[in-house]
């Protein structure tokens, strides 16, 4: 079942005044928004962009205003219901689900997770008349019919630590697992917060991309150790997002706009917007080549793009210096690595 958003994401324009009668609004750049404060609408279904049938496999709770979430919303925006099984944190359930959509005849079947390529290397093969998108992943194990996807996530993350870096001198960071695209996140948030002149911030790895408990006993831990501001990824970030909402704490958001766990101190979100490489892969596939190729997310492709919180009042010096940045990235000026 396909699970709409709790919140609606306007477009604004980037660099320029906003009106009084308007607060968004399409620009040139695809990589920044302004959220309407207030609004509660869901992600908007796009025109289909496509009559074949597709599956999503995925980790997590369709609706984990996360990683997930990303995949089904990107789907929605490209006017695609694909049947979804989630919360298959255990591989072998995924591995299942993977084949048993394949032996179903489903015509795309993505297998929303790195985890996930081990079982994709051997169920493929099996398959070569149905294309698997896999994500996240910079190589498509030499494989034909898979299609591979992953999001430079530190240009977020840069962008984001350069933010708290404005508005505290010491930030702390949960991470879940110190791989993938989580890894990316953290390390960009924090070369970007001391390019803003912060001390390096205090990163811990809790083990698990699912152990809300553990996120939030870890945020609660750098809350104490006076902190000033919070950031987190994975599913599991919303236990990180609550002790930043009970400490009053400015928090970032990475994969999906966390505004919908903190509608108050959410500052800014790194979205992922997986349509646009999902959208180049899906006419590939109707045009026979399934797959062979690996895709990313940038700043400068509007696969990635920095959602500002409407409802949080961010300095303008700050918002203006956090665009800089976002151009300073897309024209190569400026190492998120």
């Amino acid at each position: 079942m396909r699970v709409t958003r709790l919140l609606k994401l306007m477009a604004v324009l980037f660099a320029i005044s906003l009106t009084a009668a308007a607060c968004g609004g399409d620009d040139d750049s695809a990589s920044v928004t302004t959220s309407e404060c207030g609004s509660d609408l869901g992600v908007e279904k796009g025109d289909s962009v496509t009559d074949l049938s597709v599956a999503l496999v995925a980790p997590s709770a369709a609706d984990d205003v996360a990683f997930t979430q990303s995949m089904v919303d990107s789907l929605t925006r490209l006017g695609i219901e694909p049947q979804i099984t989630d919360g298959t944190f255990v591989v072998e359930e995924a591995a299942a689900a993977i084949r048993g959509y394949a032996e179903d005849g489903v015509n795309i079947v993505i297998a929303h997770g790195t985890q996930y390529g081990g079982s994709l290397a051997e169920i493929a093969p099996d398959f070569p008349e149905t294309s698997f998108i896999w994500g996240t992943a910079t190589d498509t194990q030499g494989l034909a019919n898979v299609f591979a996807y992953h999001p430079e996530a530190d240009q977020g993350g840069y962008v984001n630590g350069y933010i708290a870096a404005g508005l505290a001198g010491d930030i702390g960071v949960v991470g879940p697992v110190e791989a993938g695209d989580a890894v990316a996140y953290v390390e960009g948030f924090a070369k970007g917060a001391q390019a803003n002149g912060a001390s390096a911030p205090s990163i811990v790895y809790t083990g698990s991309f699912s152990d809300v408990a553990l996120a939030t006993t870890t945020a609660q831990a750098h809350a104490d150790n006076g902190v000033g501001a919070l950031t987190g990824t994975s599913q599991s970030a919303v236990g990180a997002v609550t002790v930043a909402t009970a400490n009053d704490l400015p928090w970032f958001g990475t994969q999906s706009n966390t505004e919908a766990w903190s509608t108050d101190l959410t500052v800014a979100s790194q979205v992922y917007h997986w349509d646009v490489v999902l959208k180049d892969m899906i006419e590939q596939i109707e045009g026979g080549t399934l797959g062979g190729e690996a895709m990313s997310l940038t700043l400068e492709n509007g696969g990635l793009v920095m959602e500002f919180n409407g409802c949080y009042d961010l300095d303008s010096d700050i918002r203006d210096a956090a665009e800089g940045v976002i151009e300073d990235i897309i024209a190569g000026e400026i190492s998120t690595k």
